[in-house]
């Protein structure tokens, strides 16, 4: 009679290699514990300003003064909420943010994927010239004075919407990662397009942008925080109050409160921290209620672009 072998009996450790089931050791068990500490404070220290600052916004300015308002909001303050909302003139500011924040960020992602796009490809001639000329402006740049000739006087931009949004147009740190993230493209996939019959917008627009969404939404982040934030070329450029951004508000409501309660001494100091407070909230949570819809392309954008140098 001819009986079957049984089969080897399998190892435990390999039996935990194909189910999953490993055991953790002793040190990676420690690292895990090092590392959430560790972060658990980073958060702690990232979230301390901006706790701090909404505590400031609801406090009373003599609790401010005496530097007991950490946390928790100390005598429960809105009056300054009242007259800063109140003032027609902040919402046309917040508008105007909101206008050149929308426009600059649509003009910036235009010209930065173009023009990634392009020098990405090796056959371009001068490509080398054109991604010099890029970096070149990393490192130089003409001075304040030949910029303001050149924006007010010979461009006649002054107290305009394209003093702000265009001469930050192009960020050449984000040109740079969006360029290393086309290199990584798959030229195969441009290839069979190109045999289907689209042309090279047709290839950019249909088949490179929507599979470069994470890419994309991280630099769309990178603009829009950087134009919402934005205000020395409108201090600059501007003397239309109306045309003001949000930020120039904050400045100069900032600097009113101070100069107009100089014979207060020290009352002047707090008025201009609660009114401080109240102005950087409201203008940071715009920013605060995007990020959340992004975030999840935002870690893997800037890797994606940084694969390739």
């Amino acid at each position: 009679m001819v009986t079957e072998a049984l089969p080897p009996t399998p190892d435990v450790a390999h039996v935990r290699r194909q189910t999953g089931v490993i055991r953790e050791s002793r040190g990676h068990r420690t690292f895990r514990v090092v590392n959430a500490i560790a972060l658990v404070l980073i958060c702690v220290v990232t979230l301390y300003p901006f706790v701090n600052l909404v505590a400031k916004a609801f406090s009373s300015e003599g609790y401010i003064a005496a530097g007991e308002v950490t946390l928790i909001p100390r005598g429960f303050n809105i009056d300054t909420f009242r007259a800063v909302m109140g003032d027609g003139l902040f919402w046309t500011n917040y508008g105007n943010t909101f206008l050149y924040t929308i426009v600059g960020t649509i003009i910036a992602m235009i010209i930065t994927t173009t023009y990634a796009y392009a020098l990405s490809k090796p056959y371009l001639k001068g490509r080398t010239f054109f991604v010099g000329i890029a970096v070149f402006t990393m490192f130089f740049g003409g001075g304040l004075i030949p910029n303001y000739i050149l924006i007010a006087n010979y461009l006649g931009w002054r107290n305009s919407i394209w003093a702000v949004v265009v001469p930050g147009a192009l960020s050449v740190f984000n040109l740079l990662v969006m360029k290393s993230f086309f290199e990584s493209f798959p030229v195969e996939l441009e290839e069979a397009a190109a045999i289907d019959g689209l042309s090279t917008y047709g290839i950019f627009f249909r088949i490179v942008l929507p599979l470069s969404k994470a890419v994309l939404a991280t630099m769309t982040l990178f603009y829009a925080v950087a134009l919402w934030n934005s205000w020395f070329n409108a201090f600059l450029f501007m003397d239309d109050k109306s045309l003001f951004p949000v930020t120039i508000y904050l400045r100069n409501l900032i600097a009113a409160a101070t100069g107009t309660s100089e014979i207060s001494g020290g009352e002047s100091v707090q008025i201009a921290s609660n009114i401080q407070a109240v102005t950087m909230l409201l203008t940071v949570l715009p920013i605060i209620c995007l990020y959340p819809f992004i975030q999840r392309f935002f870690v893997s954008g800037v890797m994606l672009g940084s694969v390739k140098g």
